[in-house]
């Protein structure tokens, strides 16, 4: 056990250096992408930058609202980096220090848990526009996650199991991506979604806003949200390159694929545009949706048509 916490441990430090990093990238990718310079004076090539940022984000000081709901206004920031963290002990360690045997439940529970410091943030500030934010924000999260969870299903009526290592082992012959690349666009766009990033981050805010929820957080508050924001998107990458790009599972190849996937997370805020609201929620229902649905059935009658050919040899 002690072996465990400590592992895991040492996993949170990476994840949070992984998350200063790639906000650096960001900025700089983005810098290119707008024929600016990025980050570039402290440090060799702006390197240091991310950790001037966060010092400064906690020295700032803290603004106190006099009508908010105190306790869960501070813990609304604090759970959300914590639910962010905790999915990671999902991974499919070949130590065998994580291997949970139902881990996919795991991800989707704790993937729906993340509305709840989403709603918390925007209620507890008492301020009309950060609730309005924030429901819209829980709206959108929920309506992607059908998507997501049918996807899943899909998988899971394929491989016969819950356990992200099998989704590894199965791929050892041909990647997902070649099998469902529509559902990789499905899932890639719904990642987008889940982690309010362009062209899907209207939903807090319109053209006068682009945090609605956390409007009134500021110094640490902000900065935690901010974390848990992009650990969410190292996440999603990750997820990504287990489920669809190959069985390089904790490879040198494999980080490499996740650093693709974040960089083409970077790439479409800085190249598309951002969808209007009810834009977006016909995106979810109406297109995601049935993509979804149909692969769903689509995988269950091949499942069955190889039982029945099995049983019949």
């Amino acid at each position: 056990m002690l072996v465990m916490i400590v592992n895991y441990l040492i996993l949170i430090i990476c994840v949070l250096l992984g998350v200063a990093f790639v906000t650096l990238l960001e900025r700089k990718i983005l810098g290119y992408i707008q024929i600016r310079k990025g980050p570039n004076k402290l440090g060799v090539m702006g390197i240091l930058q991310p950790f001037s940022d966060a010092v400064k984000l906690f020295c700032k000081e803290n603004m106190n609202l006099s009508m908010s709901n105190f306790l869960p206004y501070y813990m609304a920031p604090v759970l959300s980096l914590f639910i962010s963290l905790i999915l990671w002990s999902v991974l499919p360690y070949g130590s065998g220090l994580f291997n949970m045997s139902l881990g996919v439940l795991f991800f989707m529970c704790c993937l729906s848990a993340g509305v709840y410091p989403m709603m918390m943030a925007g209620w507890a500030s008492n301020c009309k526009y950060s609730l309005l934010g924030s429901l819209r924000s829980v709206a959108q999260t929920i309506s992607y996650e059908v998507s997501l969870a049918l996807i899943l299903l899909s998988f899971i009526f394929l491989i016969e199991s819950f356990n992200f290592k099998d989704f590894v082992v199965y791929q050892e012959e041909i990647w997902f991506l070649w099998l469902t690349i529509p559902l990789s666009m499905v899932w890639f766009a719904s990642g987008l979604a889940e982690t309010n990033r362009t062209p899907f981050d209207f939903s807090e805010g319109e053209s006068e806003l682009v945090s609605g929820f956390n409007t009134e957080y500021s110094s640490g508050g902000f900065a935690l949200i901010f974390m848990a924001e992009y650990s969410s998107i190292l996440f999603m990458s990750m997820i990504f390159s287990l489920f669809f790009l190959g069985p390089d599972s904790l490879s040198v190849i494999f980080y490499m694929k996740v650093v693709m996937i974040s960089f083409i997370f970077i790439w479409v805020r800085g190249t598309l545009p951002r969808f209007r609201y009810d834009k977006l929620m016909y995106l979810a229902w109406k297109s995601f949706l049935p993509v979804s649905l149909n692969f769903l059935i689509w995988c269950m009658g091949m499942k069955m048509m190889f039982y029945t050919w099995f049983l019949v040899l």
